[in-house]
This record gives structure tokens, sequence and C-alpha cells, in this order.
């Protein structure tokens, strides 16, 4: 009897990501919750630039690759022209959170009917570790040696809380894939995600926040481990806005 094995929605090529990178685990959870939902035949995904920009070669549905930032705008024209297909895009925080972030707000704002699925591991990862909008204060990088400094870098950009205040924005929830607990919760969001797309419920992001062990000069232990005291408490998990729930509760 087979108790687990590879999902379906994803292809048999090997990830080319760093030992510890947990860009694999999202991988899984997007591919499964895709399997679960039996939308792999009208689905349709956006890579970014970045880290995952390869993204194309590890879905087994049909991918589009969009320019550095410019994912949520491919995804609404790739969205509105074919609005039966499910449309999800499959971002880093350099794509999504500084170069995209116009195209973020504005698509979240309309309430685009598509999915984001947004990685936040507070750096730049495949352009070698430089200072990002999500980095924390404090934190060392290529572009900060000393520290991120909150009065010449200003504060880290909180894309959940950020997109919370839009009207159009349906889901928001921020969740972390650092231990079995994390990845559990990380898979029901996910799910949840394309399952408000499928049903018409509009703009879904959810934000995992991630690893990246090599740009951060750590084991992929000890990566983990920074994740829940570091991470964590300037992100904090949880739903930052479920308009399907709150109008349950009226």
């Amino acid at each position: 009897m087979v108790v687990f094995d590879k999902p379906h929605a994803l292809t048999d090529a090997p990830l080319h990501y760093c030992p510890g990178c947990t860009h694999g685990i999202i991988h899984r959870l997007v591919a499964e919750a895709i399997d679960e939902l039996g939308i792999e035949g009208k689905t349709i995904g956006v890579a970014p630039v970045g880290c995952s920009v390869m993204a194309y070669n590890y879905f087994a549905c049909d991918m589009v690759q969009a320019a550095h930032g410019r994912a949520p705008a491919i995804a609404t024209g790739v969205k509105r022209a074919n609005p039966e297909n499910i449309v999800f895009t499959y971002q880093g925080d350099g794509d999504l959170a500084s170069i995209g972030m116009a195209e973020t707000i504005h698509a979240a704002t309309r309430g685009e009917n598509i999915t984001i699925i947004f990685v936040n591991n507070a750096i730049y990862g495949m352009t070698g570790g430089q200072m990002a909008p999500t980095s924390l204060p404090g934190q060392v990088t290529q572009t900060s040696p000393y520290g991120r400094d909150t009065k010449t870098a200003g504060f880290p950009i909180k894309v959940c809380e950020l997109l919370s205040e839009l009207e159009g924005a349906a889901y928001l929830e921020r969740v972390a894939v650092n231990n079995v607990k994390n990845v559990k919760n990380a898979k029901k969001a996910i799910k949840k995600a394309f399952e408000n797309q499928v049903n018409g419920k509009g703009f879904s992001l959810i934000e995992v926040v991630s690893t990246c062990p090599t740009n951060w000069g750590l084991t992929p232990l000890k990566a983990l481990e920074w994740v829940d005291e570091k991470m964590i408490p300037y992100y904090p998990l949880g739903v930052y806005k479920d308009k399907t729930a709150e109008e349950e509760q009226k």
C-alpha cells in the first residue's frame, strides 16, 4: 500500500535549490493542492524571476514565464482571457515585494480571481544575498554588512498586513514550513487559496516564511531555528483577511 508518493502535479525534474532551502517543500504543497482539487488540467502557473525562476520545469501544469515582478499582471491577463482556468503565481520577496509591489497591490485591490504563493526568506537569494524589502532590522546581508539600518533603509514590508487594508483582497494568510506543524498548516492555507479561486472568491495570497541557509550563512538545521527565533516574531503567522469567514459570521 502506497502511503507517500510524489504529487502528480510535480514533474520528475530534480530540483535545483540549495540544500536546506524550503522551496521544495512549498512546491510539493502547491502540487498536492492541485492534485487534491483535481485541477491540474486547467491550471496555469506563472513563474517569477528569482530562485524559483525555473518553476516551469517542476510543475506539470501549463506554465508562463513572467518578467521580473510582473507575475500578477501576467496572471491577471491569463485569467481574464481564460476565466475557466485556475491561475497562480509563485514569487519570492524580491520579485513580489520590491520590483513587483505595484502589480501585487493593484491585482489585490481589483480583486483579481487569482492565487499568489509568496515566498518570504528575507533576502535576495538568486543574485547573491543582497538586502530585500523583507530583510529584518539589523539583518546582515551582502549590501547591509553592518545590519539593516532602518534609519537609511527603512523598515521591512509586511505584505499580508499591507494588503489586508485593501477591500479587493479576499484571503490573506501567513504560514511557515520550518516544522511539521507549520507545514500542515501551510498545506491547508495553500489549498484554501486555490479553492477560493475555484469558487470565484477573488484575490488570495499565501505568504510562506521560508529559509535561505546559503545566504543566511547557516546550516539547514540552524536556518529552521532562525525562522522560529527571528522571522516569525517579526512576521507573525496567521490569517490576516478572510472575507468568506467574515461573511459567515454576520
